[in-house]
C-alpha cells in the first residue's frame, strides 16, 4: 500500500529522478534516492513543510534536485526504474536512507551532520541524513 499518493505520472518522475542521482550506484543507490524523495513528501517538516506531492519535492527551489537541471532527467523512464520507484512509493526502506531527508556525494569522508542532521552512512558516493524524530516524527 502507497505511503504517499502518486499518479502514473509522478511515480515515471520519481523515477527518473532516481536514475538521474544514483544510476551509477545499481538499484539499491537508486531504491536511497527514493527513499529520500518520499520522505521529504511524508516528513512535512524541517524545509519540506507543505510538500505534499512528488513534483513539488522534485521540483522544490531551494532545497529540490541537481538533477533537475541536467537533460538525463527529462529523458523517459525505463520500466525497471518505475519498479523501484513503485517499491520505495509503496513504502520500502533501504538502510541508510530509510528516514533520510538529504543526501549528498562529499569529496571525502561523510561529515557527522549535515544541516543539523545525523549521518546515517554511506552507500557507495553518497551520504545520507536523517532528522530527529522530534523534528520530523513522520519519517519514522
Amino acid at each position: 500500500m502507497a505511503v504517499i499518493k502518486a499518479s502514473t505520472d509522478d511515480v515515471r518522475m520519481l523515477a527518473r529522478l532516481m536514475r538521474a542521482e544514483a544510476e551509477g550506484e545499481g538499484n539499491l543507490g537508486m531504491l536511497m534516492v527514493g527513499n529520500v524523495g518520499v520522505n521529504r513528501v511524508r516528513g512535512n517538516c524541517l524545509d519540506f513543510k507543505n510538500i505534499r506531492s512528488i513534483p513539488q519535492m522534485v521540483y522544490q527551489s531551494p532545497g529540490g534536485f541537481e538533477a533537475t537541471q541536467k537533460s538525463y532527467f527529462y529523458q523517459r523512464a525505463r520500466e525497471s526504474e518505475i519498479a523501484l520507484a513503485r517499491r520505495v512509493i509503496n513504502g520500502e526502506r533501504q538502510h541508510p536512507a530509510g528516514n533520510a531527508l538529504w543526501f549528498f556525494r562529499p569529496s571525502g569522508d561523510c561529515p557527522d551532520t549535515w544541516y543539523n542532521q545525523q549521518n546515517t552512512g554511506r552507500y557507495k558516493s553518497h551520504c545520507f541524513f536523517a532528522p530527529s524524530g522530534d523534528d520530523c516524527p513522520s519519517v519514522y
